[in-house]
């Protein structure tokens, strides 16, 4: 999980009503959509976002998206739904307790809203049943790309992968050392913005480290947690000097006398 660039919502210059999640992300998509464009990236979102201005302004950047899509907030695609004999998917999945059912029901081309100038989506649901008949998960998701019986499944996983965002990268913000707390706040000016964004720039480049630097791959993979690391690190750096971060990880690797990786500077 690749933390992006945050948009804070607060209220802007020069209005008085209060932000919300809906206007932060549509200022997000006009600053960074155009680095989108080319990538066939897919944005995921819950209900909030399932609504044709903001769909509408994916698509003009050349981003798809798979979005929840409730019934209470989208009677006018429930009704073209309501009675149609939908196409229907059904598979097996042994969870190693008990053998699940899901269902998969969709429809392509149904308008997100009433009105002549409605989007038209491809909307798709997925059921999860146990044999007794207990429904253990429902959910349904509008989305750009094209659905048919051999991608709706997969369509659906990626639509439910939002929860990798909220466990890589909410949780472990908030829980794995970097004490980024649930409601920051924004304080009187921007210090409060400002620490927030430091975190999530650290988050970044520790991800990017365990994937490109073989030597605090190791180390990470060794030492039980992040905050371990960390307070070793902060330990460390307070009473020893190191010329370079590549000495500082050699001392530490030599220190839990684990082998330096071959081909690490």
């Amino acid at each position: 999980m690749i933390p992006l660039g945050p948009e804070f919502i607060r209220p802007q210059d020069g209005h008085d009503k209060q932000d919300c999640e809906n206007a932060a992300a549509k200022r997000w998509l006009s600053q960074h959509g155009e680095r989108l464009r080319g990538l066939r990236a897919t944005a995921l979102g819950d209900d909030l976002y399932c609504h044709q201005p903001f769909c509408q302004q994916l698509l003009d950047q050349q981003v798809d998206f798979i979005l929840v899509c409730r019934e209470d907030s989208h009677t006018t695609l429930y009704d073209h739904l309501e009675g149609m004999d939908l196409p229907t998917v059904t598979t097996q999945r042994w969870t190693g307790k008990v053998n699940e059912t899901w269902t998969y029901r969709y429809l392509n081309g149904v308008p997100l809203r009433d009105g002549a100038d409605a989007l038209l989506v491809n909307g798709c649901e997925v059921t999860v049943s146990r044999p007794d008949g207990q429904v253990t998960y429902h959910n349904a998701f509008a989305t750009s790309h094209r659905i048919s019986n051999d991608t709706v499944a997969e369509i659906v996983r990626a639509g439910r992968a939002r929860w990798k965002v909220e466990n890589e990268n909410n949780n472990t913000l908030k829980t794995k050392g970097y004490n980024l707390e649930h409601n920051f706040g924004h304080g009187q000016q921007h210090l409060a913005s400002v620490l927030a964004t430091l975190n999530i720039l650290a988050l970044l480049f520790h991800t990017a480290l365990e994937r490109l630097d073989q030597k605090y791959a190791l180390l990470r993979a060794h030492l039980p947690t992040r905050k371990t690391c960390f307070d070793d690190l902060r330990a460390l750096t307070r009473y020893l000097y190191f010329d370079s971060w590549d000495h500082l990880l050699t001392f530490m690797l030599e220190g839990l006398e684990l082998e330096i990786p071959p081909n690490s500077s």
